[in-house]
């Protein structure tokens, strides 16, 4: 809540202040309007500085704690307001008591906010700044290094494009200055340069620091390219193509090449920093040299190619938007028609259309661009004969297009190959190869998914392993690391619905909890993980009965079902277990909302598999259930007449 805005705050105030008159001590709903209240003079102090604004928010914010005890919902938001609001006065007369109560008011907050949680971060971070503001003012290390630790782990929960992303760059690398000051640990302050430039690349044009900064980042990250792959390479080698265009004008032997270099340069530093403009400037090139290359130009199918992997590989894996991806494939077959049987780079066409047929796939899912990959990659991998270099690739390749088409049609040859395939490619990636991890993960999928198919216990076993090594090989920072961390938890967890061996559930969770911190708010798979979480927490309270792991599955169940509107594929899933869930509890508690409300989710879900979906005996046998229950509690003939209805339709 803290730090949220109003166009007009001095009306915010004053409606709040009549809605606070109509929820008068006792009022059970009185504290929410403390604490927005609070908020908006806190604001409004921000705005005016008028000390007598922070004050009031103080006392009501106060207030609004003594109403929130341990349990309330709304506990954490009041103790990180508060929290705020006195670290505040702190800075207005540097009186030490407030500093140590916020101190003690973020602690409290962040227990409230385990990990997982969407606010943590905000209480890492409000933690960090006030032991740093301690330190300022006593000098105490302690305070220092849990300031850094706490400011490390907000972070990680604040990736790049996260909002808050350029405050926590920042003040980590303050608090690391304020110790290379202390310590003089020389890496201590070139950590904290690289995340000033970090932050400056998230900051607003017309920042004082920034064109200085700038052209410094740039240099280093080239230095660095052409020495050893780091970026400062490729900055030269930019810096050069723009300086040979300026010198060869339109005509020029060298005009076209280099424009055609300069592009594909500007692609490579789109990958490294995944700065659009570049993209955008690349695309622009491409576009130009292919008018430049007219047909029957000898070099067409390669700026033919060169702007369909811009299209495709880099904006459309960016912003999905499906121009891009269609304009790709269209570039692809002009350049695969001029690249015929024999031409060095029919490969690159081949692969990279199937590729393109493939996302299309999984974006609308028409079958025939699913078969079109299949058939693409067959003819790719017959030109990558035993021995070749790419002949690993094409293995996992089509690999994976059978595995999709096995998800469509269900038929077992087309897992059983893939399984082969993917065995094939792991037997050309030894250990030591950058790509083993691709291809123990690929095959541990498609193992997992046969051991679903045909209760094979061997191939779980098999999967499990796989996905640890290649969990392995993707450490901290790996950009496959959140998947291997789902899929090994997803194994995992079947294995203890197959064996009921309690410590796989136990890292199940561990693994999914880890996932989550990965997929902060806005990431396309957040619910899924929300979801995964809630299951193996549900599962551990079915084993052990711990209240606290249901209570948490059902968090975690609301959360994802809020991320699965109305129209998404799997809403009917999230509906049903939520459901499951908030009958046990209501089997544990006997509270009737949470039946009542179980039902109205059971209802949701079998509405959304009708007759012939393959769940909807479920969703019937859990409605079922529920409203036998109800009967029990209530004695309503009808409850019984409908759950004896759904039971024989089940």
């Amino acid at each position: 809540m803290k730090g949220r805005k109003y166009s007009n705050l001095d009306e915010a105030v004053t409606l709040l202040r009549t809605v606070l008159e109509l929820r008068p001590c006792g009022h059970p709903n009185r504290s929410s309007p403390l604490q927005w209240l609070a908020l908006c003079l806190s604001d409004r102090y921000d705005s005016q500085e008028a000390v007598a604004d922070l004050e009031e928010a103080i006392t009501l914010g106060r207030t609004a704690l003594e109403l929130c005890l341990p349990g309330h919902p709304d506990r954490a938001v009041s103790l990180n307001n508060l929290a705020c609001d006195l670290r505040t006065r702190f800075q207005k007369y540097a009186r030490t008591h407030d500093l140590d109560e916020a101190i003690e008011l973020h602690r409290a907050a962040l227990e409230l906010r385990p990990s997982g949680h969407p606010d943590r971060s905000s209480s890492l971070h409000g933690l960090a700044v006030s032991l740093s503001s301690r330190y300022d003012s006593q000098g105490a290390v302690a305070d220092l290094e849990e300031a850094a630790t706490l400011g490390r782990a907000a972070l990680e929960l604040r990736p790049a494009g996260h909002p808050d992303s350029a405050i926590s760059l920042n003040n980590l690398a303050c608090d690391l200055r304020k110790r290379f000051q202390k310590d003089a640990r020389m890496h201590d302050l070139v950590e904290a340069i690289e995340l000033h430039r970090a932050a400056l690349e998230l900051c607003p044009f017309g920042h004082p620091v920034r064109p200085s900064s700038l052209h410094g980042l740039a240099v280093c990250l080239s230095d660095r390219y052409d020495r050893q792959g780091a970026v400062a390479d490729l900055e030269e080698a930019v810096s050069l193509g723009r300086a040979i265009l300026e010198l060869c004008l339109p005509g020029h032997p060298v005009h076209t090449i280099s424009i055609y270099n300069l592009a594909c340069n500007l692609s490579r530093r789109f990958q490294k920093h995944a700065r659009m403009y570049d993209l955008e400037e690349a695309i622009e090139l491409h576009r130009a040299i292919l008018e430049l290359r007219p047909s029957g130009h000898p070099d067409r199918s390669s700026s033919l190619y060169g702007l369909a992997i811009c299209l495709s590989d880099r904006r459309f894996q960016k912003h999905n938007q499906m121009c891009d991806l269609e304009e790709a494939i269209e570039l692809h077959r002009a350049a695969l028609e001029l690249r015929l049987s024999g031409h060095p780079n029919r490969f690159a066409s081949l692969r990279e259309l199937a590729v393109c047929l493939s996302d299309r796939y999984d974006s609308q899912g028409v079958v025939t661009d699913l078969e079109e990959a299949v058939a693409l990659g067959r003819a790719a991998l017959e030109l990558r004969l035993p021995g070749h270099p790419d002949r690993a690739i094409s293995l996992n390749d089509l690999a994976c297009d059978l595995r999709t088409r096995f998800w469509k049609h269900a038929q077992m040859y087309d897992l059983k190959e893939a399984i082969e395939l993917h065995r094939a490619a792991l037997e050309l990636r030894p250990s030591g190869h950058p790509s083993r991890s691709s291809s123990l993960h690929g095959l541990a999928v498609c193992l997992s998914d046969r051991y679903i198919s045909q209760g094979a216990v061997a191939d779980l076993e098999e999967a499990v392993t796989l996905g640890r090594a290649a969990l392995e090989l993707r450490p901290a920072g790996h950009p496959d690391r959140v998947i291997s961390l789902n899929n090994l938890a997803c194994d995992l967890r079947k294995r203890f619905q197959k064996n009921a061996q309690i410590y796989d559930l136990v890292e199940a969770i561990e693994l999914h909890r880890a996932v989550l911190e990965l997929r902060p708010h806005g990431h396309p798979d957040r619910s899924s993980s929300l979801h995964g979480l809630a299951v193996c927490l549900s599962n551990r309270y079915d084993s052990q009965g711990a209240v606290v792991d249901l209570e948490e599955a059902i968090t975690l169940g609301r959360a994802a079902l809020e991320l699965r509107p109305p129209g998404h594929s799997d809403r009917a899933v999230s509906l049903n277990n939520l459901a499951c869930d908030l009958s046990r509890r209501f089997r544990k508690y006997t509270r009737m909302y949470d039946l009542e409300e179980a039902i109205e989710l059971h209802r949701g879900a079998l509405e959304l598999r009708p007759p012939g979906h393959p769940n909807r005996s479920s969703s019937l046998h859990g409605l079922a259930v529920c409203l036998s229950d109800r009967y029990d509690s209530l004695g309503a003939i009808t409850d019984l007449e409908e759950s004896v209805t759904l039971g024989h339709a089940a």
